[in-house]
């Protein structure tokens, strides 16, 4: 009788290593291991991880590089919207864990999987990230989680591991990391503590330089297209470039408070400086280059966008109709934005934009008015002021008391 075949979304940490071999030796599946990269395995990790996978058990490996995919269908859309949840988390982890989840449904139903596997335990999000995400796209695929049904310890899957002839440094650390290429999440540590911070010790990039420099982000269409004056066909080396001049003053270091799609309020620090950097000179770049009314619509449909993503709606088809709104919004987001780094912080500048609205023919705000009069203006402000004119003379008693 034939071995029914898994598919482990495997990441090479100790959750999925413990259920590649789980599976493998007690249950008799032929495991199939596959990593999803969207930016945040080395190539040396990934070396490490098919090497790994072999020795406890898979019968085959292979890593799924979705990271063009991730930047084309999400990142981008993101940019559009400025997408900071809460006003402060680049949704990094959460956006990636839907492509992993896709990319790895693709690959189950290519091989004609039985079973999907995953690490997530049950008291966090990436479990209704995955699930949702294999439920909608390998219907029928049966959904393993050894972690969250066996209510496993850490210590459990140390134990049988080393029992079991494989041997790896899985000594507990202070936090738990989740590097990608939109940030790093930090949990664990002085985060569980809701009145301490993370020290510098707890972040993976350091601070090392000191003082300040400029740094000239270009963007067209909406899309980051250069730094310094260096064009990037690749979106993904542009993204690496910007990470790597603005981590080494330990910009993007945050933490975010938010409410889990569980119901629970969950806490994480990260550290983002490409994300923070592209968005707040995306944001500035718009405040010269769309109407108000454009950059008001487009902020309640990012702020849903953003929502949907966190909580593993990507698949809900009313999200491809808000991409195309974000992407319409963005034919004359041009130009290159100024910022000013320095440690742990950065600031705006200026724009050179050939859409840029503040360069008008009909006035200079604070200075002189050049596309109307002075009676022009007076009889604006009086026509302006009508309604409350009115209410006030109705209602003298309210207009004497305030």
């Amino acid at each position: 009788m034939a071995k029914k075949k898994v598919v482990v979304a495997f990441s090479g940490g100790l959750d999925t290593s413990f259920t590649v071999m789980y599976l493998a030796k007690e249950k008799g599946y032929e495991v199939y291991a596959a990593c999803a990269n969207t930016g945040g395995f080395s190539e040396e990790q990934l070396k490490q991880n098919e090497e790994n996978a072999y020795k406890l058990g898979a019968v085959k490996y292979v890593t799924l590089d979705v990271t063009q995919e991730y930047y084309e269908k999400s990142l981008k859309y993101m940019v559009y919207g400025n997408v900071l949840r809460n006003g402060t988390y680049p949704i990094s982890v959460s956006s990636e864990r839907i492509f992993q989840g896709m990319a790895i449904a693709r690959y189950a139903n290519e091989i004609g999987a039985d079973a999907i596997a995953h690490g997530s335990t049950g008291a966090g999000n990436d479990q209704v990230r995955f699930d949702m995400t294999f439920l909608v796209m390998s219907p029928g695929i049966e959904i393993i989680t050894l972690t969250r049904d066996m209510t496993l310890t850490r210590q459990y899957e140390i134990d049988y591991l080393n029992n079991n002839g494989f041997s790896a440094d899985w000594t507990k650390l202070k936090y738990s990391y989740n590097v990608g290429i939109w940030g790093t999440s930090i949990c664990g540590g002085e985060i569980l503590d809701s009145r301490e911070g993370l020290p510098e010790s707890a972040y993976l990039k350091q601070v090392t330089k000191n003082g300040s420099e400029l740094l000239k982000l270009g963007f067209k269409n909406g899309e980051i297209c250069s730094v310094n004056g260096e064009v990037f066909d690749d979106k993904i080396a542009c993204i690496q470039k910007i990470e790597e001049i603005g981590a080494a003053y330990g910009i993007g270091r945050d933490m975010h408070v938010g409410d889990t799609i569980i119901g629970i309020k969950g806490r994480v620090g990260f550290e983002a400086a490409a994300p923070m950097l592209i968005i707040g000179a995306h944001r500035f770049l718009e405040k010269y280059t769309l109407s108000k009314w454009q950059q008001y619509w487009k902020d309640q449909v990012a702020n849903w966008y953003g929502m949907f993503l966190h909580e593993s709606q990507y698949l809900e088809p009313v999200m491809r109709d808000i991409e195309a709104m974000l992407e319409s919004s963005q034919r004359n987001v041009n130009g290159e934005v100024t910022l000013e780094l320095r440690p742990l912080s950065f600031s705006t500048v200026g724009v050179d934009s050939p859409d840029d609205l503040v360069k008008s023919k009909f006035g200079e705000y604070g200075e002189i008015n050049k596309g109307w009069t002075s009676e022009d203006a007076k009889g604006f402000i009086k026509v302006t002021s009508t309604p409350l004119r009115v209410y006030y003379a109705n209602h003298k008693e309210e207009g004497e008391n305030i």
